[in-house]
């Protein structure tokens, strides 16, 4: 993936690090020339400085090759500017805001942009969101620790029992909508091509839920 990540405070710098370690190539925009210290000494991307949402800076960074764009800058305004700009003037598939302001954070969730918040877990949680992106949050809890996620049932998993994809303390399923109607599952519901279900899933465990969607996928 190419990776654009707007802002080098402890978020971007890690995040950055972290993608960086992991083989993706990956762009830091900054309007501090200093915050390139934060970055580790074996960080293999690119700094840039300037303003994150300044085309010019974009087109430098590559956005048009970008896979994702996150922004994590420390004003509400920029990243909100900055994520909206990689979305809807240069179509990046993957665009992350962190909003400290919840108000802000719901609205722009329901306008399609995945926010985080906390320091705590936003390195954790930005990683989810861009590699489990078909798992996108759609409430969390506490620190980020638990998260409500929804997906649709692929074909392969028509005729299991929902059951099949709960683990004890890990994924339990909590909703199912079919056709349109919602109902909380019982133990024997039985799954249909399409159904969407809604799961409470640890943060550590959204891998193993994937896996199992991804199973039934036949991916």
């Amino acid at each position: 993936m190419h990776v654009i990540v707007m802002g080098c405070g402890r978020v971007g710098a890690r995040l950055a690090d972290r993608l960086d370690a992991e083989g993706h190539s990956v762009c830091v925009i900054d309007r501090n020339p200093k915050a390139r210290l934060r970055l580790s000494k074996g960080f293999g991307g690119r700094f840039l400085v300037g303003n994150g949402f300044s085309r010019r800076i974009l087109e430098e960074a590559r956005i048009g090759e970008a896979d994702a764009f996150v922004a994590v800058t420390n004003g509400d305004n920029a990243n909100i500017v900055g994520a909206r700009t990689a979305r809807d003037a240069y179509r990046v598939p993957k665009v992350v805001a962190r909003i400290y302001d919840p108000e802000r954070a719901d609205i722009y969730r329901q306008l399609g942009i995945p926010t985080v918040a906390s320091v705590r877990w936003a390195v954790n949680e930005i990683g989810a969101l861009l590699f489990h992106r078909d798992l996108a949050p759609e409430t969390t809890f506490g620190n980020g620790e638990t998260l409500l996620v929804r997906s649709t049932v692929p074909a392969g998993l028509d005729g299991r029992r929902l059951a099949e994809l709960e683990v004890e303390g890990e994924i339990r399923a909590v909703e199912l909508t079919r056709g349109g109607r919602s109902e909380l599952p019982a133990y024997g519901t039985v799954l249909r091509t399409g159904d969407l279900v809604t799961f409470a899933v640890a943060m550590t465990s959204l891998p193993r839920l994937r896996g199992f969607l991804e199973a039934g996928g036949g991916r």
